[in-house]
């Protein structure tokens, strides 16, 4: 996490990358063509949840109970029959990713594919998964705390991180499904909307509130706390960015936060109800 920048790129600061200065603004036409183009890649992926997110959200508040004794599912069974299940889950993994891949298309220019030009590579693995490791921790261990307060103080639902019946393939699956939120998550919420939010000549303030409001937004389905831990999180992961020009840190921490909730929820159950306020 302590690693600089490298400083012998001979290119010139890309001002759309969202990591360096600001980006002059674009000509009219160009404008509305990129702001109709982030509206159909959030409308296809996360906006969409956020919009879904805010609907559950408040039929939970018009239920005539507490968010606290309302839970909200992460990774449910389909169906009750295992391979039929296991092919419904492989399915909505593939399906989930494909926003991150048009993003990616977007972002790409002639002769610089967009997976380098946001830090998406394996150039560095040492580091990235040294400095994803360092965001887990910073952000994962306050974040059970936010949600063991928030659900005390009845602004949020109980989370059930897995209810997937235990087959031999249920861990395969929550770690396929750890590894897609990151890459959909990261790639959509941080290296597309940040570039493109930069590209149309917004400050840097403006860009983080936006991508740190959207982040919380998809997730007001588990209430208000994860609302304003995930808006801080994004906060936190768009300051890096800005600092180190790389997506793939921001990926190896989401994974590692997502892996160790699903996993750890469905072989540590026991241990964990007490403390988390499980059901």
């Amino acid at each position: 996490m302590t690693a600089t920048p490298p400083t012998t790129d001979p290119r010139p600061p890309d001002p759309s990358d969202g990591t360096r200065g600001s980006a002059p603004p674009c000509p009219a036409a160009d404008r509305r063509r990129t702001i109709g183009e982030i509206w159909i890649v959030l409308g296809l992926s996360l906006g969409q949840s956020a919009v879904y997110s805010i609907i559950s959200l408040v039929g939970k508040l018009t239920a005539g109970r507490t968010l606290a004794s309302q839970s909200a599912t992460l990774n449910d069974s389909v169906s009750p029959r295992p391979y039929l299940d296991l092919s419904y889950q492989l399915a909505g993994i593939a399906f989930a990713v494909l926003p991150a891949l048009l993003a990616l298309w977007l972002l790409s220019e002639p002769g610089r594919r967009a997976r380098h030009r946001l830090g998406l590579d394996g150039r560095r693995p040492g580091r990235d998964l040294a400095a994803g490791a360092g965001l887990a921790a910073l952000i994962g261990l306050p974040g059970i705390a936010f949600y063991v307060l928030g659900h005390a103080l009845g602004i949020t639902a109980t989370v059930v991180p897995s209810a997937l019946a235990p087959h031999w393939w249920t861990v395969p699956v929550l770690l396929l499904q750890a590894v897609k939120n990151a890459v959909v998550e990261e790639v959509v919420v941080v290296g597309y909307l940040v570039t493109r939010l930069r590209g149309l000549g917004l400050g840097t303030p403006a860009v983080f509130a936006a991508s740190a409001v959207l982040r919380g937004s998809y997730h007001l389905y588990q209430g208000f706390g994860p609302f304003l831990g995930n808006a801080v999180m994004g906060l936190v992961f768009c300051e890096y960015h800005r600092r180190r020009s790389r997506v793939m840190p921001l990926v190896v921490a989401h994974t590692l936060i997502d892996a160790v909730a699903f996993v750890g929820y469905q072989y540590f159950y026991d241990a964990l109800a007490p403390v988390l306020r499980l059901p």
